[in-house]
């Protein structure tokens, strides 16, 4: 399967999601534990064997590069193909909070009143 394929039919983990999503702007691994810590207020915590893991395949893949490094931290950012896929993955997450409310027939809410 080429690459460009790949990117459209891969499905992210959360990790790689969330990895990816802290990456839009530069981070070092440390901040992007505390980044995907902080933006999920604590529902999702990484540890340093899965990240470290998964950004060995981020760059394998293409979708972040090592931008530097600064006193032995390794600095990373997405790239353009990495955003790509981010997007697409939004996308599809998205529709399947939309399939799930429309299972659960709509709006709670409005069930309870």
């Amino acid at each position: 399967m080429s690459k460009s394929k790949m990117i459209d039919t891969e499905v992210l983990t959360d990790s790689a999601f969330y990895i990816l999503m802290s990456l839009l702007e530069p981070r070092h691994g440390y901040l992007i534990m505390q980044h995907a810590e902080a933006i999920s207020d604590g529902e999702f915590v990484i540890g340093p064997a899965t990240l470290y893991s998964m950004i060995k395949k981020l760059l394998k893949e293409g979708w972040i590069e090592l931008l530097h490094e600064v006193d032995r931290k390794k600095v990373y950012q997405i790239t353009a193909i990495g955003l790509r896929k981010w997007q697409l993955d939004v996308e599809r997450r998205k529709k399947m909070v939309e399939h799930a409310i429309r299972a659960i027939g709509g709006n709670q809410d409005e069930k309870e009143k």
